[in-house]
C-alpha cells in the first residue's frame, strides 16, 4: 500500500532549502471572479452544453441539475481537504496527504489532463464567435486565445482578477440575455423538461432513456467542475481555513444558476426538437431578436473563452509550479518550473501551459470531450475517498471547515461515481486507463524508489494572521 502523510508531517516545515510560496493576494471576491472565470459560464453553455442537446434533449437541463446536486456533495469534500491541506497543488496535495503518494500522484495526472487538454478545445470555438465579424480558422483563432492567455498568466493575480471581473460580467449579461429570450419566445411548457425527447435521424423524435442521463452525467460533472479552482487559489487566498470554502460554495451557486437557467430558457424557447438538437444557440438568438444582438451575444462568448484561457491556464501553472516543488520531476526540470518572475506568477510553468495549449489547437481533440468527462469523474472519485480520512489521527485535531453530514456525503457520492464511470464509453475508459497505467509505470519505475527525494508532497505554512 503507498505510504499515507500524517498531519505533523506534512505540515512541518521542510529541511533544506525553504520551498518557495505564493504571494496572499485575494480575498473571497477576487477568489470567486477567478473561480467563476474558470467555471465560464458562457462559454460552457455556448460550446458544450449543445453536445448534450444533441443527445439529452429536453432532458438536459434534467441531467445538468442532478449533475449540479451531486457537486454540492463534491464541493463539501473540496471545502473540508482544502482548508485542511491548502496547497496549489490542489486535489493532488490533498489527496496525497491523506490517501497515500500514488493516490495522489494518480490524481496529479487526471487533473493535469484536465487543465491541459480543456483550454485549447474551448479555444478553438473562439472562431464560431467571432464569424459575425471575422472568419478565422479554428486553429488559429484557438493558438491566438492560448497565447494571450499565457501572457496575461505571467502579470499579478490581482491584475488577473480584475481582468477576468470584468469578462465575467460579460458573459453573464450574455447569458441572461439567452434566459430572457427564450422565456420570451417559449414554444412549449415547462413540463417539457421532465418528457425526455429529443430529434430523431430522418425526422420525428425519440425517447430519451435513464441510461442516457447516467452516462450524460460525466460531461455534467464537468461542465460546473471550475469550482475546484478555488483549492489551487488556496495558496494565494488570504485566510484561507475561511475563504477556500465560501469560494468552493459560491463559486458552485452562482455557476450552477448562470448555466441551467439559460438551459431551460432554450429548452422551453427552441422553435423545434430539430433546432434543439442542432445546438445553434447563436442562431436562435437571431431568430428571437435581430443579427445585432445575435451579434453581440456572439462577441461576449468570444470573451468568455479568452477569459476561461486566461485562468486554466493561471490553474495549471499553479499545478505545475506546487508539482515542481514537491520534486515530482528530474532535479533541472523542478528547478525551472519553480521558478518565480516579476510579478511573483510561475513564469516557466505559465509557458509550459500556455505554448503547448496553442500547439494543441492544430490536433483533432473532438474525442477529449469524452476523456475529460472519465478523468473529472476519476478524480472526484478519488477525492471523495480522500474524505473518508480527513478526521482520522491528527487531521482531526487541525482547524479546518469541516463539512455537514460526514461520512455519509463522501460514501454516497464514491457509489454514484463508480456507477457514472461504468457507464461510459469503452473507448473513453481505455484512453484514460492507458494514460493513468503509464502514470503508474513512472511512479513505479522513477518516483518510488526515490520516495525520500521525489514526490514529497509540502504544505506550506500559513504564516500571515487570520483575517476576522
Amino acid at each position: 500500500m503507498s505510504e499515507t502523510i500524517s498531519a505533523p508531517q506534512a505540515l512541518a516545515p521542510a529541511t533544506g532549502p525553504v520551498p518557495q510560496k505564493l504571494k496572499r493576494s485575494i480575498g473571497v471576491v477576487g477568489g470567486t471572479l477567478l473561480t467563476l472565470s474558470c467555471v465560464t459560464p458562457a462559454s460552457t453553455l455556448f460550446v458544450v452544453v449543445p453536445d448534450l442537446f444533441s443527445s439529452l434533449g429536453t432532458w438536459t437541463a434534467l441531467t445538468i441539475a442532478i449533475g449540479s446536486l451531486l457537486c454540492i456533495g463534491v464541493a463539501f469534500c473540496y471545502s473540508e481537504l482544502g482548508t485542511l491541506i491548502p496547497s496549489a497543488g490542489g486535489e493532488y496535495a490533498m489527496v496525497s496527504t491523506l490517501s497515500g503518494r500514488l493516490a495522489g500522484w494518480l490524481v496529479f495526472v487526471l487533473s493535469l489532463l484536465v487543465v491541459m487538454i480543456v483550454p485549447p478545445v474551448i479555444a478553438m470555438g473562439t472562431a464560431d464567435y467571432l464569424a459575425p465579424i471575422v472568419h478565422i480558422p479554428a486553429p488559429v483563432a484557438g493558438g491566438g486565445v492560448m497565447l494571450l492567455a499565457t501572457l496575461a498568466g505571467l502579470l499579478d493575480l490581482r491584475a488577473n482578477a480584475w481582468i477576468t471581473g470584468i469578462f465575467l460580467v460579460l458573459e453573464v449579461v450574455a447569458a441572461a440575455l439567452v434566459a430572457v429570450l427564450g422565456f420570451a419566445h417559449g414554444e412549449r411548457g415547462a413540463d417539457a423538461l421532465v418528457h425526455g425527447t429529443v430529434a430523431a435521424e430522418g425526422g420525428g423524435t425519440s425517447t430519451v432513456t435513464a441510461m442516457m442521463v447516467v452516462s450524460g452525467l460525466a460531461i455534467a460533472l464537468f461542465i460546473t467542475q471550475g469550482f475546484s479552482t478555488a483549492v489551487y487559489l488556496s495558496e494565494e487566498l488570504e485566510n484561507p481555513r475561511r475563504n477556500v470554502a465560501r469560494t468552493v460554495l459560491a463559486t458552485l451557486a452562482i455557476s450552477t444558476a448562470v448555466i441551467l437557467i439559460p438551459v431551460v430558457a432554450i429548452t422551453v424557447g427552441a422553435p423545434d426538437l430539430s433546432a434543439l438538437a442542432e445546438g445553434d444557440l447563436g442562431g436562435m438568438v437571431t431568430a428571437w431578436s435581430n443579427s445585432a444582438v445575435g451579434t453581440f451575444v456572439s462577441l461576449c462568448v468570444a470573451l468568455a473563452i479568452i477569459n476561461a484561457g486566461i485562468v486554466m491556464v493561471i490553474q495549471n501553472s499553479r499545478v505545475l509550479f506546487a508539482s515542481a516543488r514537491d520534486k515530482a520531476w528530474p532535479e533541472p526540470v523542478n528547478l525551472a518550473l519553480s521558478k518565480l518572475g516579476r510579478f511573483g506568477s510561475p513564469w516557466v510553468a505559465t509557458l509550459l501551459v500556455g505554448v503547448p495549449g496553442a500547439a494543441l489547437c492544430f490536433v483533432n481533440l473532438d474525442t477529449l470531450y469524452g476523456v475529460t468527462g472519465v478523468s473529472v469523474t476519476g478524480m472526484y472519485l478519488l477525492v471523495a475517498v480522500a474524505a473518508l480520512f480527513a478526521r482520522r489521527g491528527a487531521h482531526r485535531e487541525v482547524a479546518a471547515w469541516r463539512m455537514p453530514l460526514w461520512p455519509a456525503v463522501p460514501i454516497g457520492l464514491i457509489a454514484v461515481l463508480a456507477y457514472i464511470l461504468t457507464q461510459q464509453e469503452t473507448q473513453y475508459l481505455l484512453w484514460t486507463g492507458g494514460i493513468v497505467a503509464v502514470a503508474t509505470l513512472y511512479w513505479a519505475l522513477y518516483l518510488r524508489p526515490r520516495q525520500d527525494s521525489r514526490w514529497l508532497v509540502s504544505i506550506p505554512e500559513d504564516d500571515e494572521p487570520a483575517a476576522l
